[in-house]
């Protein structure tokens, strides 16, 4: 697939909506994300899929340019994720976005990354997308100290309700 200049404005879009520190540089973070399709495989993650399609043409804006993407990267369904929580606790969907990082154990991966941390990525996020994380959330976006249910069955909605739920922010 050839990529075109809208490919990567949108790209580098994606990673504006992302509240990295200061003197960071997760470049390297962003394009394994951004490279990596996001698949769901339980019931009504297909909405955090839409979310994550809906950016496309909010970034388009009306423009008559094309993307060549196909399916849903990791990046935009974290950042489409991050938006839900702004909207349902409040804030920064920026900050949002950093938090689901750290919940990942991404943050200390900054640029440039060596073989072994690409891999460590790739495992996080193929266990986030195959639902291999732990039962209470941990390793996944929302971990829990009190987990209900176990977490990797139910639909990442229900996941941040949870998650929202116990921060006591509701």
């Amino acid at each position: 697939m050839t990529l075109t200049r809208t490919d990567y404005e949108y790209y580098e879009w994606l990673v504006s909506q992302i509240n990295v520190p200061p003197n960071k540089s997760c470049y390297d973070l962003f394009e394994r994300m951004h490279n990596v399709e996001f698949v769901w495989t339980v019931p009504n993650d297909d909405n955090r899929v839409q979310d994550g399609l809906d950016l496309r043409p909010e970034y388009l804006n009306g423009r008559k340019s094309q993307l060549s993407l196909t399916g849903v990267t990791f990046l935009e369904v974290l950042v489409g994720v991050s938006r839900r929580l702004a909207f349902i606790a409040g804030g920064d969907s920026r900050q949002w976005a950093w938090r689901l990082i750290k919940n990942l154990k991404l943050n200390k991966m900054s640029d440039p990354l060596n073989e072994n941390q690409k891999d460590r990525v790739d495992e996080i996020l193929f266990s986030v997308i195959w639902r291999t994380y732990d039962p209470s959330g941990r390793g996944g976006f929302f971990p829990l100290k009190h987990a209900a249910e176990d977490q990797t069955r139910i639909e990442i909605w229900y996941q941040l309700n949870a998650y929202v739920n116990e921060m006591g922010i509701f």
